[in-house]
Parts: structure tokens; C-alpha cells; sequence
């Protein structure tokens, strides 16, 4: 069986096509919800971040010795949404679980996670191939 690839490798694939149609399948073909949530987190209007903007301060991972993914790690995004259940926790609790996911993921989806806060969209996506590939994943359209 294949390994799942992880969201940049994906994110990648999806640079690296010519047409709408392949870039549609690549995501299609890659679907997990790791991958939806940075589409979404970036793109989405109707998604706001409770985490202070701009460059968090991390060490990056090394990326042959990552400690987990986001595969795995994408399900703490709750805590960083606006109205979520991490809007209880004090801010610098909120800060650190944030600062620990980033440090335990590959660098470059540690790259996509902050790109996602600060509502920058993965290079090679657009509006109409994420509506094409995951139909009403934006809400705000």
C-alpha cells in the first residue's frame, strides 16, 4: 500500500500541474482531512485565528527526524479557531501547543500551518480548483 503523503508533498504535486483538471486530481487522489483544514484555514473568510499573526517563534524540526505530522497534529486547529474550544484556554496556553505542533512536523508543513494563520493560500491553489476537488469545503463562497 502507498504512504500517505504528507500535506506539503501534496500541496507540491499540485504546484507542479499545468491545468486545472490535474491539479483537481492530485487533490482528489490526496485527500485527507490534514490537507482540507490548511485549504480551508487559509482560504476560507468565514475562518478566524486565534493566534497572534506574523512568524511564530519555533525551531524548525529536522525533516528526516519529525516527531509526528499533521496528519496527526492537524486536530489541535480547534484550539487555534476563533470560537473553538481553545478560546477558553489562556493565550499563552494556546501559544504553546501551537509552538509545540510546529516544532514536531516537518518544516515545510510547519511552513503551510503558518502560511494558514495568516491566510495565505498554498501556492498552485485556487478558489475554483478547491470548490472543483472538495465541493463546499469554502463556506464563505
Amino acid at each position: 500500500m502507498a504512504r500517505t503523503l504528507l500535506v506539503h508533498e501534496v500541496i507540491e504535486l499540485v504546484e507542479k500541474q499545468k491545468t486545472k483538471t490535474d491539479k483537481v486530481k492530485v487533490l482528489k487522489e490526496n485527500e485527507t482531512w490534514a490537507l482540507k483544514d490548511i485549504i480551508r484555514g487559509s482560504m476560507d473568510s468565514t475562518l478566524s485565528w486565534n493566534l497572534p499573526a506574523g512568524e511564530p517563534p519555533y525551531t524548525a524540526s529536522r525533516p528526516e527526524s519529525t516527531a509526528t505530522t499533521l496528519l496527526r497534529e492537524n486536530e489541535k486547529f480547534k484550539y487555534f479557531v476563533k470560537g473553538g474550544p481553545g478560546t477558553k484556554l489562556p493565550a499563552v496556553k494556546r501559544e504553546q501547543i501551537f509552538i509545540g505542533m510546529l516544532e514536531g512536523i516537518h518544516p515545510n508543513d510547519a511552513r503551510l500551518v503558518i502560511d494558514m494563520i495568516n491566510k495565505k493560500p498554498p501556492k498552485g491553489l485556487t478558489r475554483p480548483v478547491v470548490k472543483e476537488a472538495f465541493p463546499g469545503l469554502l463556506r464563505d463562497a
